[in-house]
């Protein structure tokens, strides 16, 4: 019987479509791609058959976080692999606990598309996305992120796309310098889910929040910033983002239906779905009443650190300047307008440095030092 042959990798991760080598060993199914490097090893006992279609076997891990599976269209290494991997069932969904999410899996997507048509997709997207299981919204921003990394990194020219990621002590003194002030910012905010956030080398005066915590500082932003508390600002800013999980809720909108059933799938990851979300978050304005909300969440958040909460609405209007926001533009708050708002939540009786000031410089030059 054959043990060895060829299959269809995918990660779960991203929607690379990978050739690989597979050996059946004596207690596990091992992958190998070029160069013979093992990507997988599957134990029998931990190896749940997929849906199949005509001559074609998917196997996958029955109780994985991830969606990697395994395409084999080599019938006498399908058949092998059967024999070894659950002789007592060999359909792949005859066991009662998968044909009962098989049929919830089929009731929620019969619902979603019911809701797509009476509600529509935008509303459809802002119900789902605050009651994502966390590891879901995580999966999808990590999805998401290495399609944005494919889109910003060409301004990188030929440097790390990740700013501070040299070995050199000035580089370690502003990777810690950033961490420290995230750190101050993330436990004050009691986020559901752990942030993920980075300065990248992009001109732009810009930050940018991903689903699943992931929050860019664009290098411009820094050196626009005259101050520690404006750049706390604006993280406490997309921080509010992360917490009203408008990132996520931009996505599931422009990417409709498909990114919607496929999550409920098991599998987000294929199809031209990532690639509309990611430039979504590239390009996507957040309405007025979410600007609005992640500012007031961002000051707060400042107030709550003892930070000046001012600061954000200072580079606001350096960044914006007090009127070039004509009001037609409804999906943007002018700088002054919000500025005035951020100003009324008023500032602690007492504030205190959020960084040092070698701190506050080796940041500045972050993206100067590797």
């Amino acid at each position: 019987m054959t043990t060895t042959g060829t299959a269809i990798f995918y990660d779960g991760i991203t929607s690379n479509r990978r050739e690989v080598a597979v050996e059946i060993a004596s207690d596990a199914i091992e992958v190998r791609g070029p160069g013979g490097c093992l990507k997988a090893r599957w134990h029998f006992a931990d190896i749940a058959p997929l849906t199949t279609q005509s001559g074609v076997l998917r196997v996958g891990l029955a109780n994985a976080k991830t969606t990697a599976r395994l395409e084999i269209h080599d019938q006498a290494l399908a058949t092998a692999l059967l024999a070894r991997a659950n002789p007592a069932d060999r359909t792949g969904l005859t066991d009662r606990a998968t044909r009962l999410k098989v049929v919830g899996v089929s009731l929620a997507a019969i619902a979603a598309l019911i809701g797509g048509a009476v509600w529509g997709v935008p509303v459809l997207a802002d119900r789902i996305a605050p009651h994502l299981p966390v590891a879901v919204e995580m999966r999808l921003g990590a999805a998401i992120d290495m399609q944005v990394r494919q889109m910003l990194a060409t301004s990188a020219r030929g440097k790390p796309f990740e700013c501070g990621a040299g070995d050199s002590p000035r580089a370690a003194a502003a990777r810690a310098a950033f961490a420290k002030l995230v750190a101050a910012l993330e436990g004050a905010a009691e986020l559901p889910l752990p942030l993920h956030a980075l300065v990248v080398r992009r001109s732009d005066v810009n930050a940018i929040t991903l689903p699943g915590g992931r929050i860019y500082v664009f290098d411009g932003l820094l050196t626009k910033a005259v101050s520690v508390d404006e750049v706390a600002g604006v993280l406490g800013h997309e921080i509010g983002h992360v917490d009203h999980h408008d990132g996520t809720k931009s996505v599931l909108e422009a990417a409709g239906l498909s990114l919607l059933f496929g999550m409920l799938l098991g599998d987000f990851t294929g199809g031209g779905a990532v690639v509309i979300g990611a430039r979504t978050v590239l390009q996507t304005a957040y309405s007025r009443s979410a600007e609005a909300a992640a500012d007031e969440f961002g000051a707060r958040l400042m107030y709550k650190v003892g930070g000046d909460p001012r600061a954000l609405g200072a580079i606001l209007l350096r960044i914006s300047g007090k009127a070039v926001a004509p009001h037609f533009l409804l999906d943007h708050p002018q700088a002054q307008e919000r500025a005035d708002a951020i100003a009324r939540i008023g500032r602690p009786s007492q504030t205190r440095a959020l960084l040092t000031p070698p701190e506050w410089e080796a940041l500045k030059s972050i993206c100067t030092e590797g």
